[in-house]
């Protein structure tokens, strides 16, 4: 382990992201030593800058009332708008395509409205066997709210043989069999559990070619791959922004729909006055027109408090690229790989694809014949890791705030803790 501290010493002094770490509040022990915070793919840590944001929003509404609406520092009236180009970079969408609003499955539910339209010949939904189970929820009830049997309408992509994960091969041999008779393919960015990364434009194009809609829950892929969404062809997605893009617990969502259905205003939709015509919107019309692109699926006045911690984050991630930290996260998440593996046991398993390219920064681990007490354990040393029913640790180094000694620090205290597990 000690050439694997000296070479992280040496990666740390030579990242050209070090200083990003000080920008965010780590977690501490009742000691006062920093924990090992690895877990950003279920909470992402306060940037320092946060409070100032909120803080400038809470002045402005003390001292302005209800003309904050207009003459607020950051009018609020139109400010989702402030956040649209920096959020539209983070997943490589066109600022027409972007628009920050409600919650991950309130907008997966919305957007399914319009883009899941049945018939008799083609009516199944496809996503992952072991998709995150609020998406499982969502589409089943969607297919009971159409009329179609959750069971009989749901195709689960299962894992390739042997493996936590399905390989790439195996995931397009499946939409060429299935795509059919599929309506909607509806997979995540990265799986939740293996920490799988899917290859968008691949999907996209076999899922087109079979005459599939095709969207993505990018929950664990937003702020943390290179998503090029718009590249990618995807007709839509949905993301939230409290995980990698650190807004805060229960911070809000993102939603992208593709330039081509911009004008396309027959689209059913659930309608609210916030995605009317912007020219139009305070004349206060009975009928309604929606705005072009993505802003015409809004519903309702934002919540500015929870955008403008979003609106924090975002200025980070402005100043740093996603191409930056997807390249600092390939070395890091590799260098916590190498770390892991030189621990003397055959016990600990990565289910985690081993190519940078199929997977982001997650690693999932699976002690053989352990149990949570090995998560509780280094929970005890100070790891913040998360536990995933029934076997798996899922560890995140998020290049923003993570270092290369901590995977050092990470291995030593997972040795320690696999090593009492006897």
């Amino acid at each position: 382990m000690e050439a694997l501290r000296e070479k992280a010493i040496t990666l740390d002094q030579q990242d050209p992201l070090k200083a990003m770490r000080d920008e965010f509040y780590i977690p501490k022990m009742p000691t006062g030593k920093e924990r090992i915070y690895l877990c950003g793919n279920s909470l992402g840590l306060q940037p320092k800058r946060t409070a100032n944001y909120i803080q400038q929003e809470l002045e402005d509404w003390k001292f302005l009332g209800v003309d904050g609406h207009f003459e607020a520092r950051k009018p609020w009236m139109p400010y989702h708008e402030f956040l649209t180009r920096q959020m539209a970079d983070v997943v490589g969408g066109q600022p027409e395509e972007v628009v920050v609003m409600n919650s991950l499955t309130v907008n997966l539910h919305l957007l399914m409205v319009s883009f899941f339209r049945p018939t008799k010949e083609r009516f199944k939904i496809m996503i992952e066997k072991n998709a995150f189970p609020s998406d499982q929820y969502a589409v089943k009830s969607q297919l009971e709210f159409h009329g179609y049997d959750a069971q009989a309408g749901l195709l689960e992509l299962p894992p390739s043989s042997g493996c936590a994960y399905t390989k790439k091969e195996d995931l397009l041999k499946y939409i060429d069999e299935h795509g059919s008779e599929t309506a909607l393919i509806l997979l995540s960015g990265v799986n939740y559990y293996s920490g799988q990364s899917f290859p968008l434009q691949e999907i996209v194009e076999a899922g087109h070619k079979k005459g599939c809609i095709v969207g993505f829950d990018l929950a664990h892929a937003a702020g943390n791959v290179d998503c090029r969404l718009h590249e990618s062809g995807a007709d839509f997605a949905a993301w939230c922004t409290y995980k990698y893009l650190n807004s805060g617990p229960g911070g809000m969502s993102g939603v992208f729909i593709h330039e081509r259905h911009a004008k396309d205003f027959d689209l059913p939709r659930f309608a609210g006055w916030w995605g009317h015509d912007k020219t139009s919107r305070f004349k206060m019309p009975d009928t309604f027109q929606p705005e072009e692109g993505a802003e015409g699926w809004q519903l309702s006045n934002p919540p500015i408090l929870a955008m403008a911690a979003l609106r924090a984050s975002l200025s980070i991630f402005d100043e740093v690229g996603i191409k930056e930290l997807r390249k600092k996260s390939v070395a890091l998440t590799s260098f916590f790989e190498s770390c892991i593996q030189s621990i003397p046991t055959e016990r600990i398993q990565i289910i985690t694809p081993k190519e940078p390219s199929d997977r982001g920064c997650q690693l999932s681990l699976r002690v053989q014949g352990g149990d949570k007490s090995i998560f509780e354990a280094l929970s005890n040393m100070g790891v913040v890791s998360d536990w995933r029913e029934p076997d798996v640790i899922r560890i995140a180094p998020v290049p923003l705030y993570n270092s290369f000694q901590e995977g050092v620090l990470f291995a030593e205290k997972l040795e320690k803790a696999v090593l009492a597990d006897n």
